[in-house]
């Protein structure tokens, strides 16, 4: 694999409840490369979506440092950090996050407006690639869960960025399907050698995984194999 695009250094992120300081990261070190596709597993509440949440600028650190794509999330600022998602992140959602009142191609489209783009000719392109071509005028309830979920990745991977964050994106799906659109979200992003970190229950997820990493008392160790998860 090639250069770091995300690096963490000591990352803590304490919440305060009923007056006692629980950490949900704790002293994280982290060096994920461009390109290389992550699975992070972990038991519910272990702090997976709070470190997406970090690496997404959405939430800051209580101490430590963040880099993504050589950027120092904390010098960026407020606006920085906007700026940052809207051009250099892709979201994938167990719950799609579709904008109910716009069509397939318009949702997909509004990822494009939002970087100042014009032209829709990328969101058919994306919404072809995703296996949904004549399906692009029709709204989110006149489509099943895996072609919202399509709709969604295709959303993710429009304007072309460098990295995808994916939360449980199979986790509102039955096997079957979340099956074929986890095979869909790998093959997309390595064919725009874009870097995907997953957070997932379903073990099937290690099975593209470059890496694969278990999150325990708010630090990450790296595993081997699903058999590993397991024991």
């Amino acid at each position: 694999m090639g250069e770091s695009i995300i690096r963490t250094y000591d990352l803590w992120k304490r919440y305060e409840i009923q007056g006692h300081n629980d950490a949900a990261i704790r002293g994280v070190d982290m060096d994920i490369r461009r390109g290389q596709i992550v699975a992070l597993f972990g038991k519910s509440g272990s702090g997976k979506t709070t470190f997406l949440n970090l690496l997404a600028g959405l939430d800051v650190p209580s101490t430590g440092r963040i880099e993504i794509d050589g950027q120092d999330l904390a010098g960026l600022g407020e606006t920085g950090r906007t700026r940052l998602r809207r051009d250099k992140l892709g979201f994938v959602f167990q719950f799609f996050n579709l904008l109910p009142t716009l069509t397939a191609l318009e949702n997909v489209f509004l990822a494009l407006e939002l970087t100042g783009g014009a032209d829709a000719k990328p969101a058919v392109e994306a919404l072809a690639r995703v296996g949904l071509q004549g399906k692009e005028h029709r709204y989110p309830h006149e489509l099943s869960g895996g072609e919202q979920q399509r709709v969604a990745i295709a959303r993710a991977l429009v304007k072309g960025p460098p990295i995808i964050l994916a939360d449980e994106p199979t986790g509102n799906l039955d096997s079957a399907t979340g099956a074929q659109i986890l095979a869909l979200l790998v093959e997309r992003c390595r064919a725009a050698g874009a870097t995907l970190i997953m957070v997932s229950h379903a073990l099937n997820t290690c099975d593209y995984a470059d890496r694969i990493l278990r999150m325990t008392d708010g630090r990450f160790v790296e595993v081997s194999s699903c058999r590993e998860l397991t024991q």
